[in-house]
């Protein structure tokens, strides 16, 4: 039986969105393969997901982007934790390598933790990377982080391939690239039934925000009860509001609607179905929420990130696949959204339909990675 590691990056859920529909699409064509994840993204994420066998280890991957919340983030102690990192990777990457022999790996796949090229160049494994960016390229956008990015990249560069998503930045430290289509969750439910679970009609207008697990604080909560003319879906498991508070308990607060995610789940509403039940998202940019509304059809309105590589490529090639438009941290904050929602909804179809079955094509790849060995 053959044995697939994957490392993910800890940094948000978009990397382990992705990857798990990479997985469940290698489950439905290979079910035989052994699935070993190694990452710290929360193991409730793939229990509630995955739809093959896996076993989940944690493993602190890389350190990402050091967020202060869901649209802030701390360049200093980033770059602190970074290059702390790498001055450990040989020791983590040797241990790394005796566990991948331990469990009888044959292939390293990782989104995209310079970890998993290492530990998998120590144990004598091909690896496959995946990801729209690399850390190198990311870390180098900062001043002072030349050392960080070098090393990133230098750890990077015995992987045999790597597939590259769209939206993407950097790549150069790899030999072989691919470009594979979007990933994206596609809801199989009908909106009016996710609408239902939620106790909304078929006729309001309904935005779903999505700041990932680190929430948003600071947030006037008055202002989003009183958006007249939507309905305003809030997680209950993540911080948002004035104190960075989470809202489940409190219930419908006028037009904020808080979910749980759970609960959800156990009626088989997946995330991507709010997503396609919705009108519009209120988010940050980032490529899994990015793919997801190209996937089901939804606008977006969207805020600025903080100083990220990642940000600027997004904003630019954004308006070619979906609808979208900005909204400046200080209305996003004061709650004054009803400008750009009625803005993003009046707008016309984007020009461009890509294809959205990139976790199909890489899962056939792998699966012709796996052959080879």
């Amino acid at each position: 039986m053959p044995t697939l590691a994957f490392y993910i990056s800890g940094h948000g859920f978009g990397h382990a969105s992705r990857d798990i529909e990479v997985l469940n699409a290698l489950a439905a064509r290979r079910p035989d393969v052994r699935v070993v994840v190694r990452t710290t993204v929360a193991p409730w994420l793939f229990d509630l997901t995955m739809r093959g066998a896996f076993e989940y280890a944690r493993v602190e991957c890389d350190t990402g982007i050091v967020q202060i919340d869901g649209l802030r983030l701390d360049v200093a102690d980033t770059l602190r934790r970074a290059r702390a990192f790498m001055a450990e990777l040989p020791a983590r990457a040797a241990a790394e390598a005796d566990a991948l022999t331990a469990i009888g790996a044959s292939l390293v796949v990782y989104d995209i933790p310079a970890l998993g090229s290492a530990a998998a160049a120590r144990a004598g494994l091909p690896a496959v990377a995946l990801g729209n960016f690399s850390w190198d390229w990311a870390y180098a956008a900062y001043d002072g982080a030349a050392d960080v990015a070098e090393a990133v990249a230098d750890a990077y560069r015995p992987t045999a391939l790597a597939l590259r998503l769209p939206m993407q930045g950097g790549f150069e430290a790899f030999s072989r690239v691919e470009d594979v289509p979007f990933i994206a969750r596609r809801s199989a439910r009908a909106a009016v039934e996710t609408r239902a679970a939620l106790g909304l009609s078929r006729d309001e207008r309904v935005v779903l925000t999505s700041f990932g697990g680190h929430g948003v604080v600071d947030m006037n909560l008055d202002a989003l009860a009183a958006l007249d003319g939507y309905a305003v879906l809030v997680s209950g498991s993540i911080p948002f509001g004035v104190a960075g508070e989470t809202l489940l308990a409190g219930g419908r607060r006028g037009r904020i609607v808080p979910f749980d995610e759970t609960s959800l789940y156990a009626q088989g509403i997946r995330y991507e179905d709010l997503v396609a039940a919705a009108d519009v998202v209120v988010t940050k940019p980032g490529f899994g929420i990015i793919a997801e509304c190209v996937a089901n059809d939804t606008a977006m309105v969207y805020t600025s990130r903080g100083h990220f590589a990642e940000y600027d490529v997004m904003v630019r090639e954004m308006p070619r696949v979906l609808r979208c438009h900005y909204l400046d941290q200080a209305d996003f904050f004061a709650g004054r959204w009803r400008e750009a929602l009625d803005a993003v909804l009046d707008q016309p179809p984007p020009p461009d339909h890509p294809a959205v079955n990139g976790a199909e094509i890489v899962a056939e790849r792998l699966v012709e990675w796996m052959e080879k060995i």
